[in-house]
């Protein structure tokens, strides 16, 4: 058997004439068999010719060049991600919606058209509504201030309920309950009505009447403390207004429920019924000016504060009817500032003064406890 490593190494005869020769010093060429190295020479054209290194040859760069491909596979996994990542969020904005133009609106959503811009399309999902809670669009503001105001209410209803008896009798918490459940009802209504209406024309207009019923409830729950406890010791005249006030307040119920109602030419219409519902205020209250007299009615029946919660609820249904300041300036308070958001805290606002003046004078009347006899000019002594 022929030795493997001699026949690999050694060269043949033949192999060794084709190598060339060393060069001598004064330039002949010559051949020294001696000094020669003829198996490194022959590794080297072998490995040559057959493609194959040798251990003579200088190390190889195969794990530098598999660390940099290493390196260009992950910075273009890295790029690959990214770019899915990005066509993932565009998929996501295309299917979300985007405010649109009033005049891009279908006709059962355009209502005011001096908000030009902003406007939520019609949204598929009850849950797309309530997500546009928390976007900015035309009726983010109307939204959050009646929210906002809802759960203050809430929150006063039950510090007031859970107060003792000794402190608060259960007549007071039944009366001052009709206040309370009317201003969380009208608060309550107004923010789904305007979180819901752009879902479906007939859950539009649905809402609609119960933002209506809302007002009326707070009106009737405003006048029922007042009426309550400045006619506390007249009996007749406390329930004859009381009960004008539930008619009046379920008749504007009822022309609520009225589907051309809600139509958009019937704004001013809307805002003088309910204008008409406050003012029928003006009847027991000058009624007791002229019974009891204007000291009497500012100092016990707390006249000062109804008058500034009358003035606030009216002046709100104004700027709603005439739609100002976005009528003078179309397309500037698209977002902000519009008019229906100012009626908004208006309606707030005027509930929280309401809400001082009844206490005011529910703390006037139950310091005197029962009802006395009058006095020498007929006056009831409260």
């Amino acid at each position: 058997m022929t030795n493997f490593t001699e026949s690999t190494l050694s060269p043949t005869e033949e192999e060794q004439s084709s190598y060339p020769l060393s060069e001598s010093a004064d330039g002949d060429d010559e051949r020294d068999d001696n000094n020669y190295d003829w198996s490194s020479e022959f590794l080297r054209k072998r490995c040559v010719s057959t493609g194959v290194s040798s251990i003579l040859d200088p190390p190889p760069f195969a794990d530098s060049d598999n660390e940099d491909d290493k390196g260009i596979s992950f910075l273009k996994n890295t790029q690959n991600a990214v770019d899915q990542a990005e066509t993932l969020v565009r998929r996501v904005w295309h299917k979300s919606w985007r405010v649109v133009y009033h005049s891009h609106l279908p006709k059962w959503l355009q209502d005011n058209n001096f908000l030009v811009g902003g406007h939520r399309p019609p949204l598929e999902s009850f849950r797309a509504c309530f997500q546009s809670v928390f976007r900015v669009h035309t009726e983010t503001g109307n939204i959050w201030t009646h929210l906002f105001g809802c759960i203050a209410f809430i929150g006063i209803t039950i510090s007031f309920l859970a107060r003792p008896s000794i402190e608060i009798q259960w007549q007071e918490k039944a009366i001052f309950s009709t206040f309370f459940m009317g201003a969380i009802l009208c608060m309550l209504f107004s923010t789904l009505f305007h979180t819901v209406y752009c879902h479906s024309e007939s859950v539009g207009r649905l809402f609609n009447k119960l933002d209506y019923c809302g007002i009326a409830l707070l009106t009737i729950g405003s006048f029922v403390p007042w009426l309550y406890y400045s006619f506390y010791c007249t009996t007749a005249p406390k329930i004859s207004y009381i009960t004008l006030i539930l008619v009046l307040g379920t008749a504007c119920i009822v022309v609520s429920m009225w589907d051309k109602f809600a139509q958009p030419k019937f704004r001013p219409v809307r805002a003088g019924v309910f204008i008409g519902l406050g003012l029928s205020g003006v009847i027991p209250a000058m009624h007791y000016v002229l019974v009891e007299g204007i000291e009497r009615a500012i100092n016990v029946a707390a006249m000062g504060w109804l008058v500034l919660m009358a003035a606030l609820y009216i002046g709100g249904a104004l700027i709603y009817a005439f739609r100002i300041p976005e009528r003078l300036w179309p397309g500037k308070f698209d977002i902000w500032f519009q008019s229906h958001q100012i009626f908004h805290v208006f309606v707030v606002a005027a509930a929280f003064v309401h809400y001082h003046g009844i206490s005011k004078i529910a703390r006037h009347r139950l310091s005197f406890g029962e009802c006395l006899a009058a006095d020498e000019s007929g006056n009831l002594i409260l």
